[in-house]
């Protein structure tokens, strides 16, 4: 990973001057960025902004090196209409450069599967990589779909309003007979403009955007955004604030977590599990309410620390809680490994191989499942975590058992994890008000959420206001696994890789 070394080397949360950030040629940043995950780093935001100077666009790379627990930054300068993809050679970026071809009307030439992404005006009025019209709105969903074609060869189309009470995608799935040959996944329709609102902030409706970009992540995105702030502020958060926001992390991923495990049992038909795992995620839901008294967690994670505290008596009603869901959780669970008729369907099904795993950049529970020993509380520890460390949870087969077996080991492990932070709140303050973020500089928060890796890239003008800023949900990595899951598999498997997954769609969508 020698060439890498010309990128700058930045810390999780830490504030840096953007005039620091190295501007390199074009084919110096494409073959350092190729080197550098050839040598297993992960891109963790690849992304475009206007340049200062209005001479064109910049596009910046953030790289995740876990061999030295370093970030590294770096950018380069695009004054055409084009610039060479990186794709071929790093699958990672594929959906970064096709954002970046829609947001900013570049193309990525050689890119093999250039369409759009979220299906949205370009930001550089003139500028369109699809060649529309000035006044020509895009039309979501419609789009050039990979085909199949041969004897027998048949195409099914799903959404994007489905039987469910869920968020509305489409998925194309290319069959022969029952066997799926590939399943394209075309997203957008949850686009609400977040990270263009976010610009010019902070301002007063900024945490409520935040608090949204995914409501079953509230925890964690907020965590990423003050971290940011603080970092910015150079803001110091107290012990007692740190604990609670872990506590509060590891609550979100222990209810989401069960919720998941249920309706994965409800998509075989096994009821009992299915049944009590939904009553069992209100369980966790209501510990965070006790907290702040949102069950989402709103209100809760403030810049500087948070909104409010827990008395002796909250503490051990908590306590009690958890001793007492974390046991029907396992009970619950536990049925699911006993039982022949469950474990031949999760066996062996949806496999995403680790080389695989690798090459598309997958986070979170689904990387751990197909063997990636990635956690960022583990290898870029931030805030409680520095001083707690929770193990990594992994599996081998990456199939659907291993996706849920790695979530049925980190319930344990959060569980534990909570009840030992709740032990050890003895008090204090809870909140240092962040001074106004310093001007022309930068920070890169990451957070593990409970699908994985969460990134926000804060960058400031010269007033201190965000003049980008950058949202990466593990979800944005995630959906090309999905379609690589389904991959010979049966067409009835779709809703159980589905949910194995438990992506958003409006994290995606932004």
């Amino acid at each position: 990973m020698i060439s890498i070394l010309k990128w700058l080397p930045i810390h999780n949360g830490v504030r840096y001057p953007q005039a620091e950030i190295p501007c390199l040629d074009g084919e110096v940043f494409r073959s350092s960025l190729i080197d550098a995950v050839a040598d297993e780093a992960h891109v963790s935001a690849f992304f475009g902004r206007l340049s200062d100077a209005g001479d064109g666009v910049e596009l910046v790379a953030v790289v995740a090196c876990r061999d030295d627990g370093n970030f590294r930054v770096a950018r380069t300068r695009i004054t055409g209409e084009s610039f060479p993809s990186l794709t071929s050679a790093c699958p990672q970026v594929h959906l970064f450069e096709r954002e970046i071809a829609e947001q900013f009307g570049l193309r990525p030439e050689g890119h093999p599967w250039l369409k759009p992404v979220r299906f949205v005006k370009s930001l550089r009025p003139g500028h369109d990589a699809w060649g529309r019209a000035e006044n020509e709105p895009p039309q979501i969903g419609v789009t050039d779909f990979y085909r199949v074609e041969g004897e027998e060869v048949h195409e099914v189309a799903v959404g994007p309003v489905h039987a469910g009470i869920i968020e509305p995608g489409h998925f194309r799935f290319q069959c022969h007979g029952e066997q799926v040959f590939h399943l394209e996944i075309s997203l957008g329709y949850q686009h609400r403009g977040v990270e263009r609102m976010l610009r010019g902030g902070p301002d007063k409706r900024t945490l409520h955007v935040i608090e949204t970009l995914a409501g079953d992540t509230t925890i964690g995105h907020t965590v990423a955004y003050c971290r940011v702030l603080e970092g910015l502020s150079a803001c110091k958060v107290p012990s007692q604030a740190q604990g609670l926001r872990g506590v509060a992390q590891e609550l979100e991923r222990l209810a989401n977590h069960t919720g998941d495990l249920g309706a994965l049992a409800g998509d075989i038909g096994f009821l009992p599990t299915s049944a009590y795992c939904g009553r069992l995620r209100g369980d966790f839901l209501n510990m965070t309410a006790i907290l702040c008294g949102n069950r989402f967690g709103r209100g809760l994670v403030r810049p500087g620390g948070v909104a409010y505290d827990v008395d002796a008596a909250d503490l051990a009603d908590l306590l009690q809680r958890m001793d007492n869901t974390l046991r029907d959780v396992t009970n619950a669970v536990n049925l699911l490994w006993d039982s022949p008729s469950v474990m031949s369907r999760f066996e062996d099904t949806g496999r995403v191989t680790k080389e695989t795993a690798m090459e598309i950049g997958l986070v979170g529970p689904a990387a751990r499942a197909s063997g990636m020993e990635c956690d960022i509380r583990h290898d870029f520890p931030y805030g409680i975590y520095r001083f707690s460390q929770i193990p990594v949870s992994t599996g081998q087969t990456g199939d659907v058992f291993e996706r849920a077996y790695v979530r049925w080991l980190e319930i344990q492990r959060s569980g534990e994890f909570v009840r030992e932070q709740l032990k050890m709140l003895t008090g204090g303050a809870i909140r240092n008000v962040p001074e106004p973020a310093a001007p022309n500089s930068f920070v890169v928060s990451l957070v593990e959420g409970w699908r994985g890796e969460i990134c926000h890239v804060g960058m400031t003008d010269a007033a201190g206001r965000f003049a980008t800023y950058k949202v990466v949900d593990p979800s944005f990595h995630n959906w090309m696994g999905l379609s690589m899951s389904m991959r010979n598999q049966q067409i009835s498997d779709f809703p159980l890789c589905n949910k194995s997954f438990g992506l958003s769609y409006c994290g995606h969508d932004l």
